[in-house]
């Protein structure tokens, strides 16, 4: 796909089904990513590409912030908000390793850097055929959430990328 059509193609999906991305896909996106630019070549950026178990504690992880920042969240709401992580077919964290021992390098710029490899990955799956979901949410914030993707309390989760076939 030429760069300028993907660019104004793309649009986040509304819903998205089976397949999804297979591991050479997978690879080509995060291979783009690592294409960002990146303030003193730091490559701060940390994408999780969540196995069926990491999956399903990622989604156990990202209901349990939810009670945490709501507490009268009752059963059948943890229950809907667990599924929401599991309704694509591949989900993949990404993620944001601070690095403080560069004090030319502001955790700002850090966090831009994840944020641009971000969209390269999404333009990637979208040249690929894939559709994806950019989300964040309460859980993007809490340490047991980012523990689950590998990541340090003081690390951030820039996106939670939902991928898969768009449906409809």
């Amino acid at each position: 796909m030429e760069l300028f059509a993907a660019i104004e193609s793309r649009t986040s999906a509304a819903r998205l089904t089976v397949p999804g991305p297979s591991a050479e896909h997978l690879e080509r996106m995060l291979q783009a990513a690592a294409r960002a630019p990146d303030h003193g070549r730091l490559r701060p950026w940390r994408f999780s590409v969540l196995d069926a178990d990491a999956r399903e504690r990622f989604a156990e992880a990202a209901a349990s912030a939810k009670r945490t920042a709501m507490p009268g969240l009752d059963a059948e709401q943890f229950a809907a908000e667990r599924a929401k992580q599991l309704r694509a077919p591949t989900l993949v964290v990404a993620g944001c390793a601070v690095r403080r021992d560069n004090p030319k390098i502001p955790e700002i710029e850090q966090v831009l850097a994840v944020a641009a490899a971000t969209q390269n990955f999404i333009l990637a799956a979208h040249a690929l055929g894939y559709g994806v979901m950019w989300k964040t949410g309460v859980a993007a914030y809490d340490p047991g959430v980012k523990a689950v993707a590998g990541l340090r309390p003081e690390d951030h989760i820039v996106a939670i990328l939902h991928l898969g076939t768009r449906a409809g």
